[in-house]
């Protein structure tokens, strides 16, 4: 178990995934008429599958910041402790 407690970084690394999910979600639905002969989706539906990558963006950059802050906090920490 962590001491720590979810920080602003944990809940957009969250959001991040929930994008990603519904980007998966919208790459399979389009993927369906390929498959059954289907007349294809409208446009649309083709840019809700770039929600995919974005949401892996958002958690990735947000997993960074958390890190750098993490390290700034370290540092921080051995700086302020007397020798």
């Amino acid at each position: 178990m962590s001491s720590q407690s979810a920080g602003r970084g944990d809940a957009l690394v969250r959001a991040g995934a929930i994008v990603f999910g519904s980007g998966a979600v919208a790459t399979l639905v389009t993927f369906v008429p390929l498959f059954f002969g289907l007349s294809p989706f409208p446009s649309i539906a083709y840019w809700l599958c770039m929600l995919m990558p974005l949401g892996f963006l958002l958690s990735v950059t947000d997993l960074f910041l958390s890190a750098r802050a993490q390290r700034q906090r370290a540092v921080a920490g051995l700086t302020a402790q007397p020798e």
